[in-house]
């Protein structure tokens, strides 16, 4: 789905979900799409208004008009509020086919708490976007309006990449290789692997992809995605002027370098104490610039029943920018570094790396993110990365970098909560194949899971 417009419009998966809202909803409630800056939220709610909707009004409250914001100061007449709106818009909406859309919603928060009354009032749609500066942090003092119907943005997948570049057939295909449980043979795995390392390598952040494919120059899109870390950690600090945020954020490939059980507060900002971390890390979760894995104390359907939320990983919402996180130290991460990385040549661990991409991946697909220790002996443990809820059933995933065909930790969890067991998941590097009754598949099969 590319459009002709002055910004380029990727093919995103969230447009079907918008669309079932509008069908459904009918104007029952207003569609609230959450995720970081520089995800696409604007770029694909002006798409979808000029699809789907005879014409629409955008109110971008980052750079609104005292004009425009003093409408909502009173909308006891909505008559007269929304004859204001148009005039000041000079867009004439027409009932049940116009769409109001309100962008960077938290900046204005009055706005925000007129959601109720004019979704009540039943003329019009409304689509609101929130950005990094958290929408849960700006709303004292104001009612939330119920009638809000969440919806999360993700960095594009690995899929909405293999798009972008013009390619529709390899996910499908894949598809139907992890169906059969067949191998893809050698060769075709090693360009299914270098394919995805450059997915990566570039991330799914639009603008990002945009350069590699204007420029095919990884050193290009490496100062994009510096771009886009510097503006997170501008807003981090309009949030936390203690920059505590912005100094876990920066830690993360660290912390998942050293292989912890958890994430060490202590060692990045001394003195934190539980309670102040856990502050710190429910506002960057709710940002959406992280995903949080926390440890399920009891794995078994239900995982909330039994989350420890003081032992958790945090992951960086895009790979792409993980790498360039990770790689902070130089003033851009040389395009020979990126080449090594390509090629799978960098003499690095990179666990870390796919570690951070497969939780992309599964939050990308609507899972939340949980994980489980348990001791090997009084100095070790093991270590299951992930666990999917399935039905009454859990899925079990093991993480490695290379070709590794020991899964130790996943064989003793599966024997020590057997019942609770339904399929097993070693993700690696190397090709399909079972052994015994884990399947161990390539990491690029992860978001068909």
């Amino acid at each position: 789905m590319k459009i002709a417009m002055e910004t380029t419009v990727f093919k995103r998966k969230i447009y079907s979900a918008m669309l079932e809202w509008k069908n459904e909803s009918n104007g029952e409630s207003a569609l609230l799409i959450e995720g970081p800056r520089r995800v696409g939220k604007s770029t694909i709610v002006k798409t979808f208004a000029k699809n789907e909707y005879d014409n629409f009004i955008l109110i971008d409250f980052a750079k609104a008009s005292k004009e425009e914001k003093s409408l909502f100061d009173d909308i006891s007449d909505l008559d007269y509020f929304f004859t204001r709106l148009m005039l000041l818009k000079g867009v004439s909406l027409k009932e049940r086919r116009s769409v109001i859309i309100f962008d960077e919603v938290q900046k204005h928060p009055v706005a925000r708490q007129a959601i109720k009354y004019l979704v009540e009032d039943g003329r019009y749609d409304y689509i609101e976007t929130g950005s990094l500066i958290s929408i849960h942090k700006n709303v004292e003092g104001i009612v939330i309006p119920s009638e809000e119907e969440p919806l999360n943005m993700y960095p594009m997948d690995y899929e909405e990449f293999r798009w972008a570049l013009g390619d529709a057939d390899t996910i499908p295909m894949l598809r139907e290789m992890l169906l059969s449980k067949k191998p893809l043979g050698d060769a075709v795995n090693r360009k299914m692997m270098r394919d995805f390392r450059l997915y990566m390598l570039v991330g799914g952040m639009p603008q990002a992809v945009l350069k590699y494919i204007e420029t095919r120059d990884l050193a290009k899109v490496d100062r994009v995605k510096r771009g886009i870390l510097r503006l997170y950690e501008q807003d981090f600090h309009k949030l936390d002027k203690t920059d505590k945020a912005k100094a876990l954020f920066k830690a993360i490939p660290g912390q998942l370098y050293n292989n912890a059980s958890r994430f060490q507060v202590t060692t990045v900002v001394e003195n934190l104490k539980s309670d102040g971390a856990r502050v710190v890390v429910d506002m960057m979760e709710d940002s959406k610039t992280v995903n949080v894995a926390y440890h399920a104390n009891d794995p078994k359907v239900g995982f909330e029943l039994t989350t420890d939320r003081s032992s958790y990983k945090m992951y960086v919402c895009d790979t792409g920018l993980f790498v360039t996180l990770a790689f902070w130290d130089k003033n851009f991460t040389e395009n020979t570094i990126y080449k090594k990385l390509l090629d799978d040549t960098l003499n690095v661990n990179l666990g870390y790396v796919y570690e951070n991409v497969v939780a992309q991946m599964l939050a990308a697909s609507g899972n939340k993110l949980f994980y489980y220790t348990f001791p090997t002996d009084d100095k070790h443990l093991y270590e299951v990365d992930f666990l999917l809820s399935r039905g009454a059933k859990l899925w079990p995933i093991e993480v490695k970098s290379e070709g590794y065909k020991t899964h130790a930790s996943l064989d003793n969890f599966c024997e020590k909560f057997s019942e609770r067991v339904a399929n097993r998941y070693l993700i690696y590097t190397k090709d399909l194949r079972k052994d015994g009754q884990t399947l161990m598949i390539p990491v690029y099969m992860v978001g068909l899971l």
